[in-house]
């Protein structure tokens, strides 16, 4: 259940997106002939006064079309409702529109979270650090780490229960590159010491391929106002798409330390079942991380992304007249290809780790 539900949660992201273009589209007058989530063959369809409306096979994508791209439309291609014959502006809007629904779907579902979780008061700590190995070829998973281990002591000094325990395992793995240390960590209710030697990275410092987080649980309290959780909420937006631009950021400037961090759709949804299978309410913060990574991803200047047909808009407005439609199309098809080959690689790397992993397979089929 816990997969149906980041399943669900990724479809519920793409048809947000989508409807962004549409209710742009149709708010302006421009022709829509079809709404589709998800591709492959047809589950469900309505036939609407202007649109047809549809459900396909695989829910993880959705599209919304145009007169302008149907060879078999019937309307006159100098209607001056189709797309391709509205200024620069009315369509630089319907195409930047998905990204702006998933920047404001993401805020309006942290105001929600806040509102049913309630706001963050305090952390009860408790001793150690919670780890997860970023991959199976970082340094902690080869040397016996794994997802939820929480450490315990490092080089023989314990982690207390504070929020130090963070920084100074950090220091320890950091100062010590090419040098062996020993962690005792705790596996469900089993101890255990371990060693492995940090490499060397980029910046110098130590590195294990791991991500941290306090052993702490939240207490949470009631808020005292809808404009607490308003504020509260844009504060955490704020932060998460700054945190987003600056992980983008490191992968263009440091991508041979940050590529293997990248993410395809399988571990994707394996996250969002973890996360819902801890606690459902953390498919909340699941929703707002990933709606704005969709949107941040699909604003970048890239073939077959918004982005992309933005800067071809960019470019007419600036010119005076379109990029020619050959270009566009050779362009387009390019990025389109390198995308989907993209995706499969992922697809196919991520499934071939996920079966490596027998107990996660075990639970994926239960």
């Amino acid at each position: 259940m816990s997969v149906l539900a980041a399943i669900a949660v990724l479809a519920v992201l793409i048809l947000v997106h989508e409807l962004g273009h549409f209710v742009a589209a149709r708010s302006q007058g421009i022709l829509v002939n079809r709404f589709s989530l998800g591709f492959g063959p047809v589950l469900l369809k309505y036939q609407g006064s202007q649109t047809e409306y549809a459900v396909r096979a695989f829910p993880l994508g959705g599209f919304v079309g145009f007169p302008d791209d149907d060879p078999d439309s019937d309307i006159p291609p100098n209607d001056p409702n189709l797309l391709r014959n509205r200024p620069v502006l009315d369509r630089a809007i319907v195409i930047s529109a998905g990204v702006i629904a998933n920047l404001i779907f993401a805020y309006l579902v942290l105001v929600l979270q806040l509102g049913i979780v309630g706001i963050p008061k305090e952390l009860n700590y408790q001793a150690g650090v919670i780890v997860q190995p970023v991959n199976q070829e970082s340094v902690a998973y080869q040397a016996g780490i794994r997802e939820g281990d929480i450490i315990l002591a490092v080089n023989g000094q314990e982690l207390p229960a504070s929020d130090k325990s963070t920084p100074l395992l950090t220091k320890e793995i950091q100062t010590h590159p090419n040098q062996q240390i020993e962690l005792k960590i705790q596996r469900e209710k089993q101890q255990q010491t371990l060693k492995l030697t940090p490499k060397l990275g980029a910046d110098g410092k130590g590195v294990v391929g791991v991500a941290l987080s306090p052993n702490a649980t939240a207490v949470y309290r009631r808020p005292n106002s809808p404009f607490e959780i308003f504020g509260l909420a844009a504060n955490r937006f704020q932060q998460l798409f700054v945190g987003t631009l600056s992980g983008f950021g490191q992968l263009i400037t440091n991508f041979q330390q940050t590529a293997g961090q990248v993410s395809g759709p399988v571990n994707i949804v394996k996250i969002g079942a973890k996360l819902a299978e801890d606690n459902s309410v953390n498919l909340l913060s699941f929703a707002a991380i990933i709606s704005i990574n969709l949107a941040i991803i699909n604003i970048l200047p890239l073939p077959a992304l918004d982005g992309g047909q933005l800067a071809f808009l960019l470019i007419e407005g600036l010119r005076g007249k379109p990029v020619p439609s050959r270009i566009q199309e050779g362009v387009m098809q390019t990025g389109l290809v390198l995308l989907l080959g993209l995706g499969i690689f992922l697809i196919v790397k991520e499934t071939t780790q996920l079966t490596s992993q027998l107990e996660w397979v075990q639970k994926l089929f239960q």
